[in-house]
């Protein structure tokens, strides 16, 4: 089954939400793990202090584990607890080596904060295996007063420490990202050449759609021409060879407007407007159909009780427009019994279309003035056509700002009201 451009919106558009909401986990699942990688850093420094408490004694009693506090004020801070006066040269080599065997190669300053002077005392910088620049020996280390000295050990790369431990995610995330936005390249590309194919049948189905009840009218008018003893009906002759005559006129001029029909996907034409009365271009699309409704046995009564009626519009769309919903009624019924009532309302100029064919089931009113679309239950299912005729109705009655509306019911007929403002 051939995939229509709606169908391929609804595509990309389910494409596009899936995209989105993976995009979302993604970046959901970077954040977990970026948080699991602050959660990592934070129990190797921590153990790393634990393990710097048992190398040296800077608590007086260090079997009690109370004294060995540990504060972390700040993500990229920690503060020990010391009571002692550590030798710092020691102090230094074994917190490095402390540090390097849980895993943390991030650069650190450290300073001694003695309580008595409410000073930092002896700064040093460790230069880590991931040490960034030397400046980072410049960082300065932030003054908390405290009721206690205290080692403290700033880590001033600590968040681009822990992005370059997530450099596995990210580069999967963003290669997951490129394909996402490849794919929506692709299915972009898919549905523009698909709108250009389908551009294409549109042509060849609009001009098959346009050309088709002309050439009715000219072959049944040429079957009456042909009729032994027509030449003694000198006026039935004029009449039928003016028909064909006004078709192959109308066959002529209609290539140049189908062809702006056929290729452009506006809701507004090109209108060249003009005033003309109404009920004239209503009689001439009624005579233009009438060798179908002789032929069915039909009949057409027209209602023009308000006289007439002038309105400024496309002369010629609107005829295109009647010669479609009458050529409908003549369709869709056995033995065509066709209304036209032209009449004003509300400042528009109205005409109602009523038929006693087998009627739209309501739930179908608004599909079938769409594009290609055609009811395919009942009996409408025999019904020839492209679904292109009333299609074509609303993209003219949308152009003059009007209004299209219809009433049907199945098996009771249908009333279609074009309203074009005066």
């Amino acid at each position: 089954m051939v995939i229509r451009s709606k169908t391929l919106r609804l595509v990309i558009l389910v494409s596009t939400v899936l995209i989105a909401v993976i995009v979302a986990i993604q970046l959901f699942w970077l954040q977990k793990i970026y948080r699991y990688e602050e959660k990592q850093f934070n129990i190797n420094v921590s153990k790393s202090i634990r393990a710097l408490y048992k190398d040296m004694q800077l608590v007086n009693d260090v079997t009690d584990v109370v004294q060995k506090e540990i504060n972390n004020p700040q993500p990229d801070l920690y503060l020990l607890k010391i009571d002692c006066t550590p030798f710092t040269d020691s102090l230094w080599i074994n917190l490095k080596e402390e540090l390097i065997d849980f895993d943390v190669y991030t650069d650190c300053k450290a300073a001694i904060y003695y309580h008595d002077k409410k000073a930092f005392s002896n700064e040093h910088y460790i230069d880590l295996p991931d040490a960034y620049d030397s400046a980072s020996s410049k960082a300065v280390i932030p003054l908390l007063q405290r009721d206690y000295s205290y080692l403290s050990l700033l880590f001033p790369h600590r968040g681009a420490y822990i992005l370059k431990q997530m450099y596995f995610w990210i580069a999967s995330g963003i290669m997951l990202l490129l394909v996402l936005m490849a794919f929506g390249a692709s299915v972009f590309y898919l549905y523009r050449q698909k709108f250009l194919n389908e551009t294409q049948k549109d042509f060849v189905n609009n001009f098959t759609h346009e050309f088709k009840t002309p050439l009715a009218v000219i072959k049944i008018a040429s079957e009456v021409l042909q009729q032994p003893g027509i030449a003694l009906k000198p006026e039935k002759l004029h009449n039928y060879a003016t028909i064909i005559g006004e078709q192959t006129t109308h066959l002529q001029s209609q290539v140049q407007r189908l062809l702006q029909i056929a290729y452009t996907d506006q809701t507004s034409l090109a209108l060249e407007k003009t005033e003309f009365i109404i009920t004239d271009v209503v009689k001439e699309a009624i005579t233009s159909l009438q060798p179908l409704v002789t032929q069915k046995s039909g009949t057409v009564t027209t209602n023009f009780t308000e006289g007439n009626i002038a309105v400024t519009a496309d002369r010629y769309y609107i005829l295109l427009t009647l010669i479609n919903l009458i050529e409908n009624a003549v369709k869709y019924a056995a033995v065509p019994n066709i209304t036209v009532t032209a009449y004003r309302a509300d400042g528009d100029c109205c005409v109602a279309i009523s038929d006693n064919g087998i009627g739209i089931d309501e739930a179908y009113h608004k599909k079938i003035f769409n594009r290609f679309y055609r009811v395919t239950e009942g009996e409408l299912h025999n019904a020839k056509g492209f679904g292109l005729g009333l299609s074509f109705v609303k993209k003219v009655v949308d152009a003059h700002a009007g209004k299209i509306e219809v009433q049907s019911e199945t098996g009771k007929g249908s009333t279609f009201t074009m309203k074009i403002p005066m």
